[in-house]
């Protein structure tokens, strides 16, 4: 008995990441996790060593925007990413939004 069987490598690339997301469902929430995490911990660092102060609700929202991004194309080959994954991902970009817009002043840009 194996553990983990390893994907038919002669079926293309596609079939390849589908074995093994068939074998490790939690290889794409953990992917987007990734993605987001290291844009949005990446930015913010970034911006306060540059400026001395991070912009966090603009960082939740360019991090939800780019884990978006990654997340669509996901969606064109069946079985690599849930649709409770995508909600959950829109529902985050659109709360991360709302946190942005809501957190400006009327006189900020």
């Amino acid at each position: 008995m194996t553990i983990y069987t390893q994907p038919n490598l002669t079926g293309g690339i596609d079939n390849a990441i589908l074995d093994v997301v068939t074998e490790v469902p939690s290889l794409t929430p953990l992917l987007l996790l990734f993605v987001f995490l290291v844009v949005f911990i990446g930015g913010m660092v970034r911006q306060k060593r540059r400026l001395g102060t991070a912009d966090v609700p603009m960082w939740a929202t360019i991090a939800s925007i780019s884990t978006i991004m990654i997340s669509l194309p996901l969606t064109l080959t069946t079985g690599l990413i849930q649709l409770e994954v995508l909600a959950i991902v829109v529902v985050i970009t659109i709360f991360s939004g709302l946190w942005l817009f809501l957190s400006r002043n009327r006189n900020e840009i």
